[in-house]
C-alpha cells in the first residue's frame, strides 16, 4: 500500500486541493471552492496567511487541512493569537486511514511552533467527536434569535429575489468598537472591508443609523426569505435593529449574539426571540496556552453570526 506523507501546502497544489474539497464536502452557491474563495480566505485575510497542509499518496493529493489565522481580544485588553480549524477534507477514496487525524495533529504542532495560543472552530456533527478525541473542548452550543414576519404565511418566495431590504445604506467602516465582554474579534476597518465587502460569493447589505451599521445577508432557506443580521457595530444598536425590522422584506430576520451583550438586549427588545432547543453550531476550542475564557464557557466569548458564518 502506498504510504501517505504530510507536507506544507504550496501554491501549485491549489487545483488538486480544491478538487479534494469538492469531492469530500461539495459546494454551494455561497461556498464555492474556487481559487478566488481560497485566496480571500487563506491569503488576503488581514490576520495573516493560513497554515495549510496536504496529505500526499504517491504524487496525488488526498487530504487537506487549513488553519485560518485569527485574533481575539480579551476583556483585559490582551490579544490572543488564534487559528481556526477550517477546510479539512480527505478524498473519499482514502477514508479511514487516519489522514484527518494526522493532518490535524501535525497542524497543531505547526501552530504551536509559530506561537499560536488558541485554536477554535465549529465542526459539523460528523467530525465533532474526532476533535474532542484530539483534545478539543466543547465551549458551548450556539442557537439563533428569530423574528418572523406575516410574510412567512404566504407561499414560498421567488428565488430570483436576492435582496430583502426596501432600502440600504453605505456602511460606516471607521468604527470605534465597544469594549469586549469576552473573547471578541477586533472590528478594525481592514477586517470589516475584507469580511463584508470582499467576500467572493456572499453579498452583504447595510442599514445605518448615525454611526452604527448593521451588516446583513439575504438568504433563501427552504424556499423562505431569510435576512441574517451578521453583526451590528456602533453605539445606536437598538435603533439599528429597529430599522432592520422596518426595512426588511424577508419572511423572517435571524441573529445571534452572546448573552449580556448590548446587541442581544437590543435584538430581544425589537422582537427577536430565541428558538427553544434549536442549536445550529457547536463551538469547540483547543488552547495551546492557558486561556481562561475557554474553560469559562460560551458566555466568556463575545461573538456574532458574522464571526462564524461562511468561513
Amino acid at each position: 500500500m502506498t504510504s501517505v506523507d504530510i507536507r506544507e501546502f504550496a501554491h501549485q497544489d491549489l487545483t488538486e486541493v480544491l478538487d479534494v474539497l469538492r469531492s469530500a464536502l461539495g459546494e454551494t452557491a455561497l461556498l464555492r471552492r474556487t481559487p478566488e474563495q481560497w485566496a480571500w480566505k487563506h491569503e488576503l485575510n488581514p490576520f495573516g496567511r493560513s497554515l495549510a497542509l496536504v496529505a500526499v499518496s504517491g504524487t496525488r493529493i488526498v487530504g487537506v487541512r487549513a488553519f485560518m489565522r485569527w485574533e481575539l481580544i480579551t476583556t483585559r485588553g490582551e490579544t490572543v493569537r488564534c487559528v481556526r480549524a477550517v477546510d479539512t477534507a480527505t478524498h473519499p477514496d482514502f477514508l479511514r486511514k487516519g489522514i484527518f487525524r494526522n493532518l490535524t495533529l501535525t497542524g497543531v504542532d505547526l501552530a504551536r511552533s509559530e506561537g499560536v495560543q488558541l485554536i477554535f472552530n465549529t465542526p459539523n456533527p460528523k467530525s465533532l467527536a474526532g476533535y474532542l478525541k484530539m483534545g478539543w473542548r466543547e465551549v458551548g452550543k450556539i442557537g439563533v434569535l428569530v423574528r418572523p414576519s406575516v410574510r412567512l404565511l404566504r407561499r414560498c418566495s421567488d428565488p430570483a429575489e436576492t435582496h430583502y431590504l426596501r432600502d440600504q445604506n453605505h456602511p460606516v467602516l471607521e468604527i470605534s468598537d465597544r469594549s469586549p465582554l469576552g473573547l471578541r474579534t477586533p472590528r478594525s476597518e481592514p477586517y470589516l472591508i475584507w469580511r463584508y465587502q470582499r467576500h467572493p460569493t456572499a453579498r452583504y447589505s447595510y442599514v445605518r443609523v448615525d454611526e452604527t451599521t448593521a451588516f446583513l445577508r439575504s438568504n433563501l432557506r427552504s424556499g423562505r426569505r431569510e435576512l441574517v443580521v451578521s453583526d451590528v457595530i456602533g453605539a445606536a444598536v437598538r435603533p439599528a435593529f429597529k430599522k432592520v425590522i422596518h426595512e426588511s422584506t424577508a419572511d423572517y430576520v435571524v441573529a445571534w449574539h452572546n448573552k449580556k451583550s448590548p446587541e442581544r438586549r437590543a435584538a430581544l427588545s425589537v422582537g427577536l426571540l430565541p428558538v427553544p432547543r434549536l442549536k445550529v453550531l457547536t463551538l469547540v476550542a483547543n488552547p495551546l496556552v492557558d486561556v481562561p475564557e475557554v474553560s469559562a464557557g460560551l458566555n466568556s466569548w463575545d461573538l456574532s453570526l458574522g464571526d462564524l458564518e461562511l468561513l
